[in-house]
C-alpha cells in the first residue's frame, strides 16, 4: 500500500491510502468539529477530533499572537499523537480581518467593501487577512459571506457585499483569491449556503439560545428558478475560484432546513456545481432539524453534510453518528465520502507536512502595511449622500470645527459586531484610530477642533460634525423591526444644528437607516458603514486629501414601508442603489 505520508504521491493516492487504514472511530472523529472552550487537547487525541474552532470571541486567555499560536499548536500536537497522526484543521470567523485577535487590523465590514466596489482591493484584503491568520497558526477562515440581503432589518446585512448578484459574485471570488494566495495557504469557506439573506420577516423559529429572531435563521420561499438565478452565481464563482469549504445556512427553504436538504447540498452543490471540497455545518445548526437528535444526525449526514460543528455536545454527536453508521442508517460510503473530502483539503493545505502552529514566527499582526490597506479601504467605502453648497470637503481655511457624538471617538463602535467578542462592543477594545484622532491629524494646524460627545458647545462654529452609530451587534441579535435613529441621536443633531453654520452627519451603521426626517437639517450626509480600526480613513475624505468614490450597493429606503421585498411603498427611495456624489 502507498505511504500516505509521502508528499511526492498524488493527493488522491495519499487520501485513499490513509482512508483504507482508518477505523470507524477515526472516521467519525474527522467529521467532528468542537469549540475550543469545550474540550482539552487530550480529548482531541482520545476522540480523533478532526477540527477545532474559535467561535466569536474565542481567543486564548491572553489575547496575543504568541498565545494564539501556542493554543492552536497545543491542539495540533494532540492530534499528532493519534495512531495515524492526522492533523486537525483549526477554524475561525475572520470576517473583516482576524477580528478575534486583539491588535489585528480590522477592515471595513463587507457592506463597506461593496460600496467601494473594487475587486482588486478586496483581493488584497483577503491576502492580508490570511497573513494575519498565519501569524497565529490558523489555516481556515469561515469567510466570505455570499448572501444577498434583501431585507436590511436582518442583523447580518453588513456581512453582505450588496444586493446585486454581480457585486457579490465578483467580490466574493476576489476575496477567496486573496485569502488562498499565501504559502502556506489558508482555506476559505463560502457561506451560508443558501438563502440566508432572503428569509421572510417573522419566519424565524426559536433557536438554540431560546431566542426567536425576526429574520435570521428563518425560512426562504423563493422559487427554485429565482434561487438559482439570484443566489447561486456567487457560489459558482467561489467554486471556480477554488473554495475548499462551504458552510451551510441556518435557514430553511420552503420549510425544510438547509442542513437536511439533500437536493441542494448533494444534487445541486456537489453534483451540478461539482464542488469537490467539504461542506461544514454552522454552529450547532443540525439541532434545528425537526425530530430527535439521532434523526437530526442521520438527516444531516445523508443530506450531504461532511463536517458537523458540534461546539459543545461532541460526545453525543460521536455516539449518535457511530450508531447511525453501524446500523446502516448512514451508509459507510457516505461517511467515507465525507472523510475523503476532509482529508483532501488537509493534504491540499500541506498540513501533513507543516501542521498549523508550526510556521513562521508571530510577526506582522496589525502591521503598518495592513493598516495602510485598511485605511485605503475606508476611504474607498465612504458614500457621500448629500453635499449642499460644497460643505465637503471641509474648506482648508475653516477656523473652527465642532465634533459631537460618542461614536466619533470610539474604535469599538467603528468596528461593529464580530470584533474581539461575538457581538462587539464600544470602547477601546483593540488598537486603532478614532475618527476624532484622524481629524486632529488631517485638519490644517490653524483649524481648531473641539470635541464633546454630548455636543455641549458655546458659540457657533462654521462647521459641525455629528457622528452617530448603531450599537454593535451580530447575527440575529441585530434583527430590528425599526431602523429609525434613537431619540438621543435626533436630539444631538438638533442641538448641533443650532451651533454651526454647516452641519455634517457621519453615520456608522451596518445597513441603511431611516434618515428621511433628518435630511433637511443636514448640509452633508456621509454613510461610513462600519469602517474598522482605521478611522483616519474617514478623516482623509472629510478633509479632502482623498475624494469620495463610494457608491451604494444597497437601496437606501425612504421609510420602513420600502424595506420588504417587494416593498409596500414603491415610491422613489431616498437614495437608489448605485448612488454616490
Amino acid at each position: 500500500m502507498p505511504d500516505y505520508r509521502d508528499p511526492s504521491l498524488p493527493i488522491s493516492v495519499r487520501v485513499d491510502a490513509l482512508l483504507a487504514q482508518m477505523t470507524l472511530a477515526e472516521k467519525i472523529g474527522q467529521i467532528t468539529q468542537v469549540e475550543k472552550n469545550s474540550l482539552t487537547p487530550a480529548v482531541v487525541t482520545e476522540q480523533f477530533i478532526g477540527s477545532v474552532l474559535s467561535g466569536g470571541g474565542g481567543a486564548p486567555e491572553t489575547n496575543t499572537p504568541a498565545a494564539w499560536r501556542a493554543m492552536v499548536a497545543g491542539f495540533q500536537q494532540a492530534a499528532l499523537q493519534t495512531r495515524l497522526r492526522i492533523p486537525l484543521l483549526y477554524g475561525v470567523d475572520a470576517v473583516h480581518g482576524h477580528n478575534n485577535a486583539c491588535g489585528a487590523t480590522i477592515f471595513p465590514h463587507n457592506i463597506g467593501l461593496g460600496a467601494a466596489g473594487d475587486a482588486d482591493l478586496v483581493e488584497r484584503i483577503g491576502r492580508a487577512t490570511a497573513e494575519d491568520l498565519l501569524a497565529t497558526g490558523i489555516q481556515w477562515n469561515f469567510a466570505p459571506t455570499l448572501a444577498l440581503p434583501h431585507d436590511i432589518r436582518w442583523g447580518r446585512t453588513y456581512e453582505g457585499y450588496g444586493q446585486d448578484p454581480a457585486i457579490v459574485t465578483a467580490l466574493g471570488a476576489a476575496y477567496l483569491r486573496g485569502l488562498q494566495s499565501t504559502q502556506p495557504a489558508v482555506a476559505g469557506s463560502a457561506k451560508h449556503f443558501i438563502g440566508d439573506g432572503s428569509t421572510t420577516f417573522g419566519s424565524s423559529l426559536t433557536n438554540n439560545l431560546g431566542i426567536q429572531y425576526l429574520l435570521d435563521q428563518g425560512d426562504t420561499t423563493l422559487d427554485e428558478a429565482s434561487l438559482r438565478a439570484c443566489l447561486l452565481p456567487p457560489y459558482q464563482a467561489a467554486i471556480a475560484a477554488g473554495v475548499q469549504t462551504i458552510m451551510v445556512s441556518f435557514n430553511g427553504w420552503h420549510g425544510v432546513k438547509m442542513h437536511a436538504h439533500h437536493h441542494l447540498l448533494t444534487e445541486v452543490l456537489k453534483g451540478e456545481l461539482g464542488f469537490a471540497g467539504f461542506i461544514v455545518s454552522d454552529w450547532q445548526a443540525i439541532d434545528q432539524i425537526p425530530g430527535d437528535y439521532h434523526h437530526a444526525v442521520v438527516a444531516a449526514l445523508n443530506a450531504g453534510l461532511d463536517m458537523v460543528m458540534v461546539p459543545f455536545a461532541y460526545e453525543q454527536f460521536i455516539a449518535e453518528a457511530t450508531q447511525a453508521v453501524s446500523s446502516g442508517e448512514v451508509p459507510l460510503a457516505r461517511l467515507d465520502d465525507a472523510v475523503r473530502r476532509i482529508l483532501t483539503v488537509k493534504f491540499q493545505l500541506g498540513l501533513f507536512e507543516q501542521p498549523a502552529g508550526e510556521g513562521a514566527a508571530p510577526a506582522g499582526l496589525g502591521g503598518d502595511a495592513h493598516r495602510a490597506l485598511a485605511r485605503e479601504a475606508v476611504r474607498r467605502s465612504l458614500v457621500l449622500l448629500k453635499n449642499d453648497d460644497a460643505t465637503l470637503p471641509i474648506a482648508a481655511d475653516t477656523p473652527l470645527v465642532y465634533v459631537a457624538g460618542a461614536a466619533a471617538d470610539d474604535v469599538g463602535l467603528q468596528c461593529g459586531g464580530w470584533t474581539i467578542s461575538w457581538q462587539g462592543e464600544g470602547g477601546a477594545i483593540t488598537p486603532g484610530t478614532s475618527i476624532v484622532a484622524g481629524l486632529r491629524a488631517a485638519l490644517p494646524p490653524h483649524t481648531r477642533l473641539e470635541y464633546d460627545a454630548a455636543g455641549r458647545f458655546s458659540g457657533q462654529a462654521p462647521v459641525g460634525i455629528v457622528v452617530v452609530a448603531e450599537t454593535p451587534y451580530a447575527e440575529g441579535h441585530g434583527d430590528r423591526a425599526d431602523l429609525a435613529l434613537p431619540p438621543a441621536d435626533d436630539a444631538l443633531i438638533a442641538q448641533m444644528r443650532a451651533r454651526c453654520k454647516r452641519l455634517i452627519l457621519v453615520v456608522l451603521s451596518g445597513r441603511p437607516l431611516i434618515l428621511t426626517d433628518q435630511l433637511p437639517a443636514l448640509d452633508a450626509l456621509v454613510a461610513a458603514w462600519l469602517p474598522g480600526t482605521e478611522g483616519a480613513g474617514v478623516a482623509d475624505v472629510l478633509c479632502g486629501s482623498q475624494p469620495f468614490t463610494g457608491r451604494l450597493s444597497f437601496t437606501w429606503p425612504r421609510s420602513l414601508r420600502q424595506i420588504p421585498d417587494p416593498p409596500v411603498d414603491d415610491a422613489r427611495p431616498l437614495f437608489p442603489r448605485g448612488f454616490g456624489l
